[in-house]
């Protein structure tokens, strides 16, 4: 995971985990991680919690904190307030999906699923960016993206580089 060694401390949430790749890989860490997800998981050392994040039901974290939260080829942004709500101050905010452009390589295609230009740092503007890409990818395979590390913290700490 790309930003994922700068996380020495937990606990993590793996939000929207599907199989618990992230998950896994904070845990084998040593971290605690809590992955959550509609369909169930068990995987040793990962506090798990079964949730269905877009059928309107309430924030299924309550008022947890947490130092690090990773999303990934996950939007709903009905939950943008959330994330940001759940990051612990000097917390660091892993998010990387799909964006306008993918379309034309593959799944997902719909434009309800695919993050608008700059749309990352725009919804996440409370948070002070310290890495942010956008455009088409190869690996692992093509595709058009949007990357964002971001951290709860004063943004005069910071520098933006973009």
């Amino acid at each position: 995971m790309r930003w994922g060694a700068q996380v020495v401390a937990g606990p993590v949430l793996d939000l929207a985990c599907g199989r618990g790749r992230h998950a896994r890989w904070f845990a084998a860490r040593g971290l605690p991680v809590v992955a959550v997800d509609r369909e169930p998981l068990d995987l040793p050392g990962v506090e798990f919690i079964r949730a269905d994040l877009e059928d309107g039901s309430p924030w299924p974290l309550g008022e947890r904190r947490f130092a690090a939260i990773v999303v990934t080829h996950y939007l709903h942004r009905a939950l943008f307030p959330h994330i940001v709500g759940a990051l612990a101050e000097g917390g660091l905010l892993v998010y990387e999906t799909f964006m306008l452009g993918n379309e034309r390589h593959g799944r997902p295609s719909n434009p309800d699923f695919l993050l608008r230009p700059g749309e990352l740092l725009a919804a996440f503007a409370a948070l002070a960016p310290i890495a942010f890409e956008q455009g088409l990818t190869r690996q692992p395979r093509t595709a058009v993206v949007q990357r964002l590390a971001a951290v709860r913290a004063d943004a005069a700490q910071y520098p933006i580089a973009r």
